[in-house]
């Protein structure tokens, strides 16, 4: 297999709050390997964002951020700022949630695209960079590509910025391409557009992909592994036929059966969905034992409540799957995986 273009091993962030420390991501380790998409899933607050924008330096400096994480063998998390500065946009490129933050408000669509590729010298002069940002806005469906270069963001709408940020972080050819919600702001046709053109980068330049986001639907249809996250820790680890066939962990368990589904029920049936009781524990005042334990619907004894579980190899292997890496089925439970296994609906 071919060497992974990401490997990140316990990957800590904590942050001083005026309610204390905040530890947001709690030993994250994950790899990704040329061409594999790689989606993280969870709810709001889980740590997802920060866990990526920890790679590229884009936290506050008060963060502390420990572990490391090997681009190409070199690791982000010593890098000095120059160094991630010619990283960020050439070799690793970013689609943040919000498009409007995200864009400066008072330069043109053009000048902000041009600016990097002129930056990380992908293009010989303005001429020819002008002519690329325009090639990459009807790349991502924009309507009139070239009009829109001389066009402030506030003068676009939102699905029209969110594609402008896409085609920002598609300019230099990146080696990985790190999604945060990026389809989040689109109808569903400029959905499917956006995880084509996806699709055909990593097809043409065997681009890895991280792909933050809640829509399990776009988690079925582009990735090849799913780490589940919850409370800043990966609960649940595996191919995505794993995950969503054979999911383990209570709180993947819930996820899944919180999607309606045709099928339910039989003939004319129906299934109540499912809801996860509880709410989501602060960063400041994580359990000591498993995060999930005070909302877990299968609970057992004081070890849940005073141990944290390991990620092990769970259920039955057939084998890594096309696509995918060598790591097996994971989860970070106490509890039988048999017993609990399709009890919350897989």
């Amino acid at each position: 297999m071919s060497e992974p273009v990401l490997v990140v091993e316990d990957l800590r962030v904590q942050l001083d709050t005026p309610r204390g420390n905040a530890r947001i991501v709690n030993g994250l380790s994950y790899s990704v390997a040329p061409g594999e998409t790689v989606a993280v899933v969870g709810e709001s607050g889980s740590g997802k964002s920060v866990s990526v924008m920890a790679l590229l330096g884009l936290l506050p400096k008060r963060a502390r951020v420990t572990g490391s994480a090997r681009f190409r063998g070199r690791d982000l998390l010593t890098m000095r700022e120059r160094e991630l500065r010619a990283v960020r946009g050439d070799g690793v490129g970013m689609v943040f949630q919000d498009p409007m933050t995200s864009l400066n408000p008072v330069l043109t669509i053009g000048r902000q695209l041009t600016e990097g590729l002129l930056a990380h010298r992908k293009v010989s002069g303005k001429r020819e960079a002008r002519e690329r940002a325009a090639q990459l806005l009807a790349d991502v469906g924009l309507p009139d590509p070239r009009g829109a270069l001389d066009r402030f963001p506030h003068e676009l709408s939102g699905g029209m910025r969110q594609r402008v940020v896409i085609a920002t972080a598609l300019a230099g050819d990146p080696a990985l391409l790190i999604a945060d919600e990026a389809t989040t702001a689109l109808d569903v046709t400029v959905q499917a557009q956006i995880l084509d053109l996806v699709a055909r980068l990593q097809d043409e330049h065997r681009t890895g992909v991280v792909w933050i986001t809640h829509d399990l639907g776009v988690v079925a249809g582009v990735a090849d592994r799913v780490l589940v996250m919850y409370g800043g820790r990966c609960v649940e680890d595996g191919t995505v036929d794993d995950v969503f066939e054979r999911p383990a962990h209570p709180y993947t368990q819930g996820l899944l059966g919180s999607l309606p589904q045709l099928h339910d029920g039989g003939a004319g049936g129906s299934r109540e969905l499912v809801a996860i009781g509880g709410t989501p524990p602060p960063p400041t005042d994580l359990p000591p034992g498993c995060v999930f334990w005070p909302r877990c619907p299968v609970r057992g004894d004081e070890r849940c409540a005073t141990e944290q579980p390991p990620l092990t190899p769970v259920g039955p292997r057939d084998g890594a799957g096309a696509g995918s890496s060598a790591v097996p089925h994971r989860a970070a439970t106490f509890y039988d995986a048999a017993r609990g296994a399709g009890e919350v609906g897989s």
